[in-house]
């Protein structure tokens, strides 16, 4: 009976759903979101959450690497994010003898946790509006390249101001596209250490099939340790350095959630374009999304030839194969989603009601009026250009690996660095690399690149590929590796020690300089200066949306750049098609259901299918349910760079991580579709479960507060 009242009440509660937008900046909390969270349940105050001057919630949540966030879970800097985040640092501790990828990780003692060299962990310490000593040193006739550097120079000086007798990390960030402008202060840690993680065959359980789908039974999550010197500054790696003592941690939540509780997420929303016009929508699924979509589908292909057949290559390949396929599959859902909620249509429809809301007034005429005009003409005159010069990017620019590591290894030399050096160093470029498997690619990427473009823009070896080699992607492939003294470490170390590289004429290097001709003649003048003038016609249109907003005492959120924001809403499922009901959360029940052993997307371990049999959760499973949770919805508004961010309830206790979105509403970073929109989270209960009775890791969950 209990089940069935939860059930009823979840139906009800999803069907008068309705996600809450905004990825809200931390500041102006108090000011425009706190009365509605509260309102919905939340009980912190704005200071509780962000505050400059006293330790918050804030304090809690890190940039975690590049890309994504993570939070602090104990007062010894222990940090949980996604296993796709750490899925670099796991890949780079494996190998076939210990293949923590495939096998998992758990540091017995503190003395076995991993240090890891490159990946850093970064503490937001304020944020400072700095708008109008910038716009007040900008006139507004200063337009296109004069302008940005105008601009660059003016927040150049606010850094260097900012950075000043500190050991802090000063970013300035422009917002609503260069109409307010803002600095964030970083303190930054080098010595990050692994500490956890489970088999790729739970972090990355479903891979390609389930990414960007929902039901999800992924155990998305991995476990590091920030470190510091022993008065807690930053410090590189030294066996002296301490666990960081942390200002401020996340308790956990046992208690799990209902549907309509409230949740917030803190994190770094990567990029949106919420306000990008119907001209721009157009281009970038015709350009940018379809390039992803053609090149890197033909390019995984071959990836995972290989990788299925060789696990040395598979464990090379796994990072980068993760990294590009992701968001080639965002790319075709986005391409969908597009056109099948007719997003453009509908900005059409908003650009409308803008320029009736322009004309209505002589002064707006005046400063807006030619705005809408202006993006579409540019857009067009960009627009042949932009996409060659995608398609030439994701092809024979970054789709092909060796000419690139050549030319990397040429700017190496041209240094004042010693022979044994610069070999040390071109080691490093080649890790992970496979002569086979970029032979076979550039064969592939030579032919969608022709394929994509006019034939006035495919590069001069093109010409040679005819001429020399009767057309034959393969038999120039076999030249070039038969014939560049980079095709591989080995041959490149030999030829470097006995003086045989040829920088000038080697034909990978002369590859890359005819990709690179090709590129800057795509990118001409003519496209400079159309992109200029999008840049100032889109910081024209959304100062002017910004505008038509507050007459009607709206208040506008500014889009994603990858700095922290905070969004809000409710636990939920949602109906995604007609007689199709999807519920709130996921179970065990699911990941046995979707077993395909030996699968290299479905295969269940051992011990993971051991305990699910024996329903052996311990203290983690759900009270209300009877069952153990994996994944949960929220409506919370997040995108890329949100991997890893902390979901809360309304006490600030972490009942969660963020990993994903879904697939219905993939034009979500465009568009925000409330009855659509959800953010896939892991249940944390899920993780320490796992953490438990699969990876033995009893010494890190003591270490964790549990309420």
């Amino acid at each position: 009976m209990k089940k069935l009242s939860v059930l009823l009440l979840a139906i009800f509660l999803v069907s008068g759903l309705k996600a809450d937008e905004g990825m809200w900046m931390l500041p102006l909390i108090e000011k425009l979101n706190i009365q509605q969270m509260n309102g919905m349940g939340c009980t912190l105050t704005a200071d509780e959450i962000y505050s400059d001057k006293s330790v918050s919630l804030k304090d809690a949540v890190v940039v975690f690497g590049n890309g994504c966030t993570g939070v602090v879970v104990s007062d010894q800097g222990m940090v949980f994010t996604n296993h796709h985040c750490g899925f670099g640092a796991i890949q780079q501790h494996s190998t076939v003898e210990h293949n923590y990828l495939k096998d998992g990780f758990t540091a017995e003692k503190l003395e076995d946790e991993i240090p890891t060299p490159g990946l850093t962990v970064k503490f937001l310490k304020s944020i400072t509006n700095v708008t109008e000593r910038v716009i007040s040193q900008l006139p507004e006739d200063l337009l296109g390249v004069k302008r940005t550097q105008k601009q660059d120079s003016i927040l150049s000086a606010i850094r260097a101001e900012a950075q000043k007798d500190n050991h802090y990390i000063v970013q300035t960030k422009s917002f609503y596209s260069g109409n307010e402008f803002y600095v964030f202060v970083f303190e930054e840690f080098t010595d990050v250490r692994f500490a956890y993680a489970p088999p790729k065959s739970i972090g990355k359980f479903g891979a390609d099939t389930d990414n960007w789908m929902w039901p999800r039974h992924t155990g998305d999550f991995a476990v590091f340790r920030v470190y510091s010197a022993k008065d807690g500054k930053p410090a590189a790696y030294s066996k002296e350095n301490v666990p960081y003592t942390a200002k401020r941690f996340a308790a956990i939540s046992n208690k799990g959630y209902m549907p309509g509780d409230f949740s917030m997420i803190m994190g770094n929303p990567g990029t949106t374009n919420r306000y990008l016009s119907s001209w721009g929508i157009d281009s970038r699924m015709k350009a940018g999304n379809q390039s992803r979509i053609d090149v890197r589908g033909a390019k995984q292909q071959v990836w995972m030839s290989f990788m299925k057949v060789d696990e040395a290559i598979n464990i090379a390949y796994s990072s980068k194969f993760a990294g590009s396929s992701n968001y080639w599959k965002n790319s075709i859902g986005m391409n969908n989603a597009i056109q099948k909620l007719g997003i453009i249509d509908r900005k059409k429809a908003e650009e409308k009601e803008f320029l009736n809301w322009v004309l209505q007034s002589e002064a707006r005429k005046q400063k807006y009026g030619n705005v809408l005009s202006k993006l579409e003409e540019a857009y067009t005159k960009a627009y042949p250009y932009s996409r060659a010069a995608a398609y030439l990017r994701e092809s024979l620019f970054s789709g092909v690996e060796m000419p690139r590591i050549a030319s990397q290894i040429q700017r190496l030399s041209e240094k004042n660095i010693t022979t044994d050096s610069l070999i040390a160093e071109a080691a490093a470029i080649y890790k992970n690399y496979y002569t086979v498997v970029d032979k076979a690619t550039i064969e592939v990427m030579l032919a969608e690149y022709e394929k994509a473009v006019d034939k006035d823009a495919l590069p001069e070896i093109y010409t040679t590929i005819r001429k020399k080699f009767k057309n034959s992607y393969a038999k120039y492939a076999e030249y070039l590796f038969a014939t560049s003294s980079f095709s591989d470490y080995d041959k490149f170390r030999n030829d470097y020690r006995k003086g045989k590289v040829d920088f000038k004429n080697d034909p990978a290097l002369k590859y890359w300089r005819d990709i690179e001709t090709t590129l800057k003649e795509i990118n001409s003048a003519e496209l400079n200066n159309a992109n200029d003038s999008i840049t100032d016609a889109e910081r024209l249109y959304v100062a002017g949306i910004k505008e038509m907003a507050a007459e009607k005492g709206e208040s506008l959120y500014p889009d994603a750049n990858f700095t922290m924001r905070m969004t809000f809403g409710k636990i939920g499922g949602y109906k995604p098609a007609d007689a199709v009901e999807y519920s709130y959360y996921t179970t065990t029940k699911g990941v046995l259901q979707k077993e395909i052993p030996g699968d290299y997307e479905f295969d269940v371990p051992a011990a993971l299918k051991s305990a699910i049999v024996e329903k052996n959760y311990g203290a983690y499973v759900d009270k209300q349910t009877g069952e153990m949770h994996v994944a949960f919805l929220s409506n919370n508004d997040i995108t890329g760079g949100n991997s890893g961010s902390p979901i809360f309830n309304a006490k600030g206790e972490l009942i969660g991580l963020a990993f994903d979105g879904n697939w219905e509403a993939m034009s979500g970073d465009i568009v925000f579709e409330p009855d659509l929109q959800r953010t896939i989270n892991v249940d944390v209960r899920y993780m320490l479960f796992v953490m438990d009775k699969v990876g033995g890791a009893k010494r890190l969950i003591d270490e964790l507060t549990i309420k």
